[in-house]
């Protein structure tokens, strides 16, 4: 693994947000001045491969990356706001249901968030 690909999984595996391509190489740019976002790119693409962390898609907005410790998401409707949450694992549910093993799953519980919640009643 090089240089950069072990700081970009620390910075993920340490961060408890959901951080963009370009967070990571602003984070990384304090420290490793001479770094470019395609190596940034370059690296996130490896560590997936790999799985060794995990690429969250987000319709509208960038990627986001993530650990891979078993973990769902919600993500809020109206602000975007992406949140851990832990549901009992389905693999087992699922295995059954289609009649083969699975490999993993990714779960994505769309809702409206509190803080909008909030400001959706202000408005009424």
């Amino acid at each position: 693994m090089t240089k950069y690909a072990e700081m970009i999984l620390t910075i993920i595996n340490e961060s408890h947000d959901h951080m963009t391509a370009e967070q990571i190489f602003l984070a990384l740019k304090k420290t490793e001045p001479k770094i470019v976002l395609a190596t940034v790119y370059n690296n996130l693409n490896t560590l997936c491969n790999e799985e060794l962390i995990r690429k969250v898609p987000m319709d509208g907005s960038p990627d986001r990356y993530d650990k891979i410790k078993r973990h769902d998401h919600l993500i809020c409707k109206r602000c975007g706001k992406l949140s851990d949450t832990t549901f009992i694992d389905l693999t087992r549910h699922l295995n059954r249901h289609l009649g083969e093993d699975i490999s993993s799953y990714d779960l994505k519980i769309f809702y409206i968030c509190p803080k909008c919640r909030v400001l959706e009643e202000k408005q009424i």
